[in-house]
C-alpha cells in the first residue's frame, strides 16, 4: 500500500517556505517507497587524511610559529606545503 504523497505549495518568500518545511514532515512530500539508492563514483572528498611522522621536535615548532601567526598549526602546514608542491 502506498502512501499519498501530496505536493509542495509555490512560496511567495524563503521565510514562508521555511515555516512551511519546519511545519511538514518530509515523508508528506517525498514517495521514500520508491526511493532509489545512488552513488556517485566521479565524487572524490576536498580533503584527505594522512599520517605523518615526523621528528617529535618539529611539531613543536610548527605549532609555536602557528601561534605567532595566529593561526591553527595544520592550516599553517597546508599552506607551507602548498608553496613548496608550487616552487
Amino acid at each position: 500500500m502506498s502512501k499519498r504523497v501530496n505536493a509542495v505549495p509555490k512560496f511567495k518568500s524563503e521565510a514562508a517556505e521555511r515555516r512551511f518545511r519546519e511545519a511538514h514532515d518530509s515523508a508528506e512530500l517525498v514517495a521514500w517507497s520508491k526511493a532509489e539508492c545512488v552513488t556517485f563514483p566521479e565524487l572524490k572528498p576536498t580533503t584527505r587524511s594522512i599520517l605523518l611522522r615526523l621528528p617529535s621536535h618539529l611539531p613543536e615548532r610548527i605549532k609555536a610559529a602557528a601561534n605567532a601567526r595566529d593561526v591553527p598549526y595544520q592550516s599553517l602546514i597546508k599552506v607551507w606545503l602548498e608553496e613548496k608542491v608550487k616552487s
